[in-house]
């Protein structure tokens, strides 16, 4: 629906920064799914630091919506993105915390090894 909508850009605002914002936030959720292996043999890319990569690429999607916000040049719009980007850093800081954990608890950092956790449910504990 998002492709196919008008394309509306604020003629007081910078375009570019509006046109780029939405992109960056989509762009770093679909690089951030690349590393989540979905079964055994569905893997888009094995990494071994996964984890950290999937960590470091999620928390640009908040620069995205910051720059939607602040490219319509509106008081009102800039303070929607402010409230989305604090939204979006406070979920995503109890994600990063437990996967900090189960990386120092189980010394893994590639997710399709921790895919294979649930055959030994006493690792975690």
């Amino acid at each position: 629906k998002l492709l196919f909508k008008e394309n509306l850009l604020p003629s007081r605002g910078d375009t570019r920064l509006f046109s780029i914002g939405p992109s960056i936030a989509v762009i770093s959720i679909l690089l951030s799914y690349s590393v989540i292996p979905f079964s055994y043999r569905f893997i888009l890319a094995d990494l071994s630091i996964g984890i950290f990569l999937w960590i470091a690429v999620s928390s640009l999607a908040p620069v995205g919506l910051l720059m939607s916000g602040y490219g319509s040049n509106n008081k009102y719009s800039f303070l929607g993105g402010l409230r989305a980007a604090a939204q979006s850093i406070s979920y995503e800081i109890p994600l990063t915390l437990i996967s900090f954990w189960i990386i120092f608890r189980i010394s893994i950092t590639n997710p399709l090894c921790i895919l294979v956790l649930p055959n030994h449910p006493l690792v975690l504990f």
